[in-house]
């Protein structure tokens, strides 16, 4: 798929802000990007970002970086700066300074204070059971808390009193006074102020009261001046809500919001309790894992900004929701790597093989191109000695009938390199294969002898200046589509086993030079990426993540189907 074919999926919202820009409804655009910050970004939030980053830098206007910061006894520092880390990766830089929704209490406070005063807000005494009790349910209203017909003074004192930390958490909250019997439950007197004497990353211990999430969330957005709050569907019956707080204050201005489907995607699990519970159990290493959707995590594994941004364009903008491939994401990725991703040779499962007709102690070195059609990134030097390493999958003592590598008596191309020829196997007392004996034709570097045919071509690296590397194999971290689809199931009884594997392998010498993230195809093998923190090639540890390997069902699919 070209770019220009990524380019061209769905976004509504794009196409909506157009309409409103040619009826003259809209003037500079402002959007904003407000994650909470009680665990890392994943895959979902890239989507996000993308949309509205993307959609400001489209229309010439800004979007905001905003911490929803209503909950400190869940946040932290480490994950703000975490945030801000992954969104500078993907490319993206937000306007004007870091804002934090905490930056807003003061007025949050003022603002409760005049729904107090307007008869719209009540302090209640019910504990967290009895307001469920209270609430109702989808089909039966909810009923009235003894509490809500307190008069504004009573109210007031109550809340100056939750603020000055009389009471201790959970005593008390205060509640908007909407409708009880509304079909909507967020419109059921929602919770505006709870105590929580918690220290908060941003204000110290300055409260013990905090507004709650939906109080916050709208009310920021008007200070900011936001002119289209993008959200996930999940707060679409929030909207009602987010509507009737901008309504009944006085905000400097409305802001609309717009809800979009979230990014569901198989074999994979996003929500923050679950992948909190994956880091906290061990079953991962941290957030950064490469098995984790968390962006740190993906770009620790070798995924690439270009290709997370073209993913979530391929994916589109849309309100109908369902569950994306993850083969999709894949193809992104390789459609990226492809073409920019330098080669190198890299045995996984060495068997030493020994060229007969090679002198001893003589070498020879071959360069090749570091990408087929990039000049630009040079070449590579080979050096090719008697004693060489392929990989064992590359041989079978008796192979079936299609198998064009290596076997007894059969011929095969070197990589880059010359023709040789099985002369004889070498195995172990226990009849294991440890060596192959092999002779190469010298007429046969760079071509075929006329009349010769070598079909099989398999990668090698010098025995003798080959460096060794950890390879870190890396799969899906479930092993079904929807590991949590089942709520009667515990989600990690569909972990794979074998979503990580380590290899000791021999790298061409080449790859002792690479850096920190620098990505390679590893010929006929996948592409790979060198591990963000464990490769240090200064002190001779070198350490590839697999990154994807090199067959792309997704894309053969969508041959088919077209």
């Amino acid at each position: 798929m070209s770019q220009a074919e990524i380019s061209a999926a769905s976004n509504f919202i794009r196409t909506l802000i157009k309409q409103q820009r040619e009826a003259g409804q809209q003037q500079k655009v402002v959007t904003r990007f407000p994650p909470e910050p009680n665990g890392y970004l994943h895959v979902g939030h890239a989507k996000s970002i993308c949309l509205n980053f993307g959609i400001a830098e489209e229309f010439g206007g800004d979007c905001h970086l905003r911490f929803d910061d209503t909950n400190p006894e869940k946040e932290s520092q480490v994950f703000i700066d975490a945030i801000q880390e992954d969104i500078r990766w993907l490319g993206f830089e937000w306007a004007g300074d870091v804002r934090f929704a905490s930056n807003y209490f003061d007025q949050l406070y003022d603002w409760a204070l005049h729904l107090i005063k307007a008869g719209k807000a009540y302090v209640c005494e019910l504990d967290a059971e009895q307001m469920r009790e209270y609430r109702g349910t989808l089909t039966e209203p909810g009923k009235n808390s003894p509490y809500r017909e307190r008069s504004v003074e009573e109210n007031l004192a109550e809340f100056e009193k939750m603020r000055a930390g009389d009471y201790p958490n959970g005593a008390k909250v205060l509640r908007a006074k909407i409708d009880m019997a509304a079909p909507n439950i967020n419109l059921r007197d929602p919770i505006l102020y709870r105590i929580r004497h918690q220290h908060h990353h941003q204000t110290g211990d300055r409260w013990c009261i905090y507004p709650s999430y939906d109080f916050t969330h709208g009310q920021s957005d008007a200070i900011e001046g936001i002119t289209h709050s993008l959200c996930t569907l999940e707060f679409e019956d929030h909207r009602p809500l987010y509507e009737w707080f901008l309504e009944n204050l006085p905000v400097p201005c409305k802001p609309v919001q717009t809800e979009f489907a979230r990014l569901n995607l198989n074999y994979t699990v996003t929500s923050k309790r679950k992948l909190k519970l994956l880091v906290d159990e061990g079953i991962v290493d941290g957030w950064d894992d490469p098995r984790m959707p968390t962006i740190s995590g993906m770009r620790r594994r070798g995924f690439t900004p270009k290709s997370i941004r073209d993913f979530c364009d391929l994916v589109g903008v849309n309100r109908a929701g369902g569950v994306v491939d993850i083969n999709m994401l894949y193809f992104a990725l390789r459609n990226d790597l492809e073409h920019n991703a330098r080669r190198g040779m890299v045995v996984l499962n060495p068997l030493k093989i020994v060229i007969t007709n090679w002198e001893e102690g003589r070498e020879e070195i071959l360069t090749s191109p570091s990408h087929p059609a990039r000049d630009d990134l040079g070449e590579r030097q080979l050096p090719f000695t008697r004693e060489l390493f392929i990989d064992r999958n590359d041989f079978m003592e008796e192979p079936p009938k299609k198998f064009f590598r290596l076997a007894p008596g059969k011929e095969v191309r070197l990589r880059n390199a010359w023709v040789i020829r099985c002369d004889e196997v070498i195995k172990d007392d226990q009849g294991e294969i440890i060596e192959l004996r092999c002779s190469y034709d010298p007429d046969t570097l760079g071509k075929n002898p006329e009349g010769r045919k070598v079909k099989g071509v398999v990668h090698w690296v010098s025995a003798d200046k080959g460096v060794p590397a950890e390879v870190r194999l890396y799969d899906n971290l479930f092993q079904v589509e929807t590991p949590d689809a089942d709520k009667d199931k515990d989600f990690l009884e569909h972990l794979n086993p074998d979503s990580l594997s380590r290899v000791d392998a021999i790298c061409e010498p080449s790859l002792a030079q690479a850096g920190a993230e620098d990505h390679f195809q590893f010929e006929r093998v996948g592409y790979f990426c060198a591990d963000r923190h464990d490769h240090q090639p200064e002190n001779g540890k070198l350490v590839f993540n697999r990154t994807v390997s090199l067959k792309d069902s997704w894309a053969k699919m969508q041959k088919k189907q077209g």
